[in-house]
């Protein structure tokens, strides 16, 4: 099965970074694809983009300096169904990426995915909470989402929309500096 294409550019203000691509979203060739995914109303809801986007514009968020890619670009139905030798082979991979394309911010979307790329990219193991992290990724500070996944129990789309917000006050204090 076909993987969603990295929207990833230098100098970007935002790469958001997903556990991995659905099934659905990589046979239709569009991010957060599922009418039942949060991501685009809890996104579009918090002001990050100039207008409101959904899976069938993702390619638009460029304009924006917001990037898209995933830790692993193994399409899955459900991110429960990833290995740990999937994670350890796409930790570096994705490592590397940010190291070349240098964002401002790295976004994690999904506790599970960041705490598996720390323990396979860095080196590190550690059970974030959601937020602003204390460590950088290469020269990109590092901000955790909750996986806006209906699936991902315990956060409603109300805390989604909360913690975008405070990622685009990030955004902007850090391109005021």
């Amino acid at each position: 099965m076909k993987t969603l294409p990295d929207y990833l550019e230098p100098g970007l203000d935002i790469v958001f970074v997903g556990i991995n691509p659905g099934e659905y979203s990589a046979k239709t060739g569009r991010y957060y694809a599922r009418k039942s995914n949060r991501f685009w109303c809890a996104v579009n809801q918090s002001g990050l983009f100039g207008e409101p986007l959904d899976s069938e514009s993702d390619y638009r968020v460029l304009e924006y300096g917001i990037g898209l890619t995933d830790v692993v670009k193994r399409p899955t139905r459900s991110a429960s169904d990833l290995t740990i030798s999937d994670y350890r082979e796409a930790a570096p991979i994705l490592k590397n990426k940010i190291r070349c394309f240098r964002p401002l911010i790295v976004c994690f979307q999904g506790m599970e995915g960041y705490r598996y790329f720390l323990e396979y990219g860095e080196g590190v193991k550690s059970r974030p909470k959601p937020g602003l992290q204390p460590r950088l990724l290469e020269h990109s500070r590092v901000f955790l989402v909750p996986n806006p996944s209906r699936e991902a129990r315990g956060y409603t789309l109300e805390d989604l929309v909360s913690l975008y917000r405070r990622l685009r006050v990030l955004r902007d204090e850090l391109k005021a500096d």
